[in-house]
């Protein structure tokens, strides 16, 4: 008889964890997602995720980093100016957050402070004063774009997850929802990204050097 090769054992760490833990909101939604859960995923004891994360808020925080992680920032036009590495960002963190429609809002409702994160930021403000920003308005940029992107995703996430849900209320006749209607007729969901995100741009770039921090 052939010798046989002794199962492996996954070694437990934050990046894996993280990682089976996406997986699992991916297929079952973050309401239905649980410690116990996880640890039957893993082929572990429950308490096993314990020993990596302090809590669940932590694994969340976890997961918020892979999922930039998985932006691969340094593949960023870096060297073509800040609109087309701000038009690259925002359309990589879109499709990324858009894959993952049931943790949209764990990436949305927590800052993501990992060390990629972090060194991106960075990089981000030194290409916008590099093309005449101030440090101010650049930070200001940076936050308005990943906002207006990540709001986006959320709002196409709750369509993607909402579909079988929605209200099956037949449209009203009044000529003012018609001409709503009408306005409809052949755009798809989300084909107002890109428009949105280059009217941002536009205007970032023609106040350039006068934009100020408004309340």
């Amino acid at each position: 008889m052939a010798d046989r090769t002794p199962p492996t054992r996954t070694v437990l760490n934050r990046g894996y964890i993280a990682a089976v833990a996406l997986e699992l909101i991916d297929r079952i939604g973050l309401a239905k997602f649980s410690m116990r859960k996880l640890g039957a995923e893993l082929g572990a004891d429950p308490m096993a995720a314990y020993r990596h994360f302090t809590d669940q808020e932590d694994l969340y925080d976890g997961i918020a980093e892979l999922l930039f992680d998985r932006l691969d920032t340094d593949s960023l036009p870096w060297a073509k100016g800040w609109r087309e590495v701000s038009a690259a960002y925002c359309e990589r963190l879109r499709d990324t957050l858009l894959g993952h429609p049931h943790a949209v809002t764990l990436f949305a409702s927590r800052p993501v402070r990992s060390p990629a994160a972090i060194a991106t930021g960075n990089r981000m403000i030194e290409t916008l004063t590099d093309d005449g920003f101030t440090p101010a308005d650049a930070l200001r940029i940076s936050r308005s774009l990943r906002e207006f992107t990540v709001g986006h995703a959320l709002t196409m996430a709750v369509l993607t997850l909402g579909a079988d849900r929605r209200s099956r209320r037949p449209a009203p006749t009044d000529p003012a929802y018609n001409l709503l209607a009408e306005a409809a007729d052949g755009s798809t969901p989300g084909d107002h990204f890109h428009p949105g995100l280059q009217a941002m741009m536009d205007g970032f770039s023609g106040g350039r050097g006068r934009t100020r921090g408004r309340r």
